[in-house]
């Protein structure tokens, strides 16, 4: 009985941590938020989008140390514009969607770096490979919205994105460019 005592005052102080106002969870502005990826064949640049990803974020500008950031991706909303491109996306050798409907990252540090400047690290998992990553991004407020903007290159072979006869990087570049803008409600001033 102590012992569950003890998890309910656990489970409420928490709560109540997350519940205050420096932790109040910020809110997706959709429409005017995306995540987009660059990546080179035959060493032209290629850019296409995510369609559907959704964020839940607790930041603190004050304290960016105790934020908390989270992504899901539906990779089956992943688009470069040609259709017949786009049907090849989803099966096995690229995304397998029907195995990995969605990426995901959890970040598992957030560092200030001045000037609405911070640095995100985190877990990203892609089709079933988890890897490290740095995000660098920086922070501009108008009004109640808190635009988010960064950067950040990833290798899709270490994620098995482009298998099989795919995988040859003079055809398809190994290093991808990821540009996400996520503009948020709800964010303290910077």
């Amino acid at each position: 009985m102590m012992a569950f005592r003890k998890f309910l005052t656990t489970v409420f102080a928490a709560t109540a941590a997350l519940a205050s106002p420096a932790f109040a969870q910020q809110k997706l502005v959709p429409a005017q938020s995306e995540i987009v990826f660059v990546s080179k064949q035959m060493g032209v640049p290629v850019e296409g989008r995510f369609k559907k990803f959704d964020a839940q974020i607790a930041f603190d500008p004050a304290k960016p140390e105790t934020s908390k950031i989270a992504f899901t991706v539906d990779i089956a909303s992943a688009t470069l514009g040609v259709p017949e491109t786009d049907a090849e996306l989803p099966r096995p050798t690229w995304f397998n969607t029907a195995k990995f409907p969605q990426a995901t990252f959890q970040s598992t540090a957030v560092k200030g770096l001045g000037g609405g400047k911070f640095e995100v690290s985190g877990k990203l998992s892609i089709k079933g490979n988890s890897r490290d990553v740095v995000v660098p991004v920086a922070l501009a407020q108008n009004g109640a919205t808190t635009t988010v903007t960064g950067t950040f290159a990833l290798k899709r072979l270490a994620f098995k994105i482009g298998e099989n006869e795919w995988a040859d990087t003079s055809m398809v570049a190994d290093e991808v460019q990821v540009r996400v803008k996520l503009a948020l409600t709800g964010v303290g001033k910077i």
